[in-house]
């Protein structure tokens, strides 16, 4: 859950900071796909460690 999460969340964080910085619809969709990548991989970490904790 915290990877769906933390893909949507970097997808709508990254395309308003290339928005904020005047880029050009590609520039916005690469800052949306490499967000997506980065704040997916930190909830997957979260995922597994809170798993770890549990068990």
């Amino acid at each position: 859950m915290f990877v769906i999460i933390g893909a949507l969340l970097g997808a709508v964080l990254g395309g308003a900071i290339a928005k904020k910085r005047g880029g050009k619809r590609l520039d916005i969709l690469q800052y949306c796909a490499v967000y997506a990548m980065i704040f997916a991989m930190l909830g997957l970490f979260a995922t597994l460690a809170i798993h770890r904790m549990a068990l």
